[in-house]
């Protein structure tokens, strides 16, 4: 039977995972959904649907734990979404709309979902609340609901992972989506004014891709055994073939 080092499995595995969130937090499908549950602007459904995991927090709360977004767009946005129907109902709104997304794009793995969900729950949670909340919020019964949310749950880790890498460095957030993406990033993700050349920093955001990358690993090595991990690279890949080709 195949086998892969934790090292290996995050190189493998976890650009999948993330390229699957990424998939259905930009399609125009939730976007709909979220407008269905009272959500006009995306952008709050997003902000709420994400960060509702936090409850009821300030602003400032979500932006630390998002990291990448320029602050003043997170507080419009949270303060906007949570209007709706409050932090932890605007969660469970942009859960059911996740969902909704799977059962028509993504396969019914009920073995990928039981590995993703066994790494998660062996991943330490201090110092990732985003991941931790996330991790605490019921899965769907079964089927397509239930894996892309076990899924979800380890992007959010990932997520965690390298902003608290990026922050051990000595990188800002703004500095980290400069260094590796550049000005158009950046203003994606609402940040304004004159931009800093950040070339110099990039250094530092290599030492941070290796404690993410390292950090992520444990929690595989924790995890799964080295023909479990094989196996969950296997499956995700083709899960992400399904989704994204």
């Amino acid at each position: 039977m195949p086998e892969l080092s934790a090292a290996d499995t995050v190189r493998a595995a976890d650009p999948v995972v993330h390229d699957i969130g990424a998939a259905w937090m930009l399609d125009p499908a939730v976007s709909r959904h979220g407008k269905e549950l009272g959500y006009a602007n995306p952008f709050a459904f997003y902000v709420a649907g994400r960060g509702g995991v936090l409850g009821d927090v300030d602003a400032s709360v979500v932006s630390a734990s998002f990291g990448w977004f320029e602050p003043g767009f997170v507080r419009a946005m949270w303060d906007e979404g949570v209007a709706v129907a409050g932090a932890r109902e605007a969660a469970r709104r942009y859960a059911t709309a996740c969902t909704a997304w799977a059962e028509k794009r993504l396969p019914d793995d009920p073995r990928l979902c039981a590995l993703a969900e066994r790494a998660a729950a062996a991943a330490e949670g201090s110092a990732l609340p985003l991941f931790a909340g996330w991790r605490a919020e019921p899965l769907p019964d079964g089927g397509p609901a239930r894996l892309v949310q076990a899924l979800h749950v380890l992007r959010e880790l990932r997520g965690a992972l390298h902003l608290v890498a990026t922050t051990a460095v000595g990188l800002t957030p703004l500095e980290a989506v400069l260094t590796r993406s550049g000005d158009d990033r950046a203003r994606f993700l609402a940040w304004q004014g004159d931009l800093p050349d950040c070339t110099e920093l990039k250094p530092l955001l290599l030492e941070a891709d290796e404690i993410t990358d390292r950090l992520a690993a444990r929690v595989y090595e924790r995890a799964l055994t080295p023909s479990e991990r094989a196996e969950f690279a296997d499956l995700a890949a083709k899960a992400g073939s399904a989704v994204l080709s």
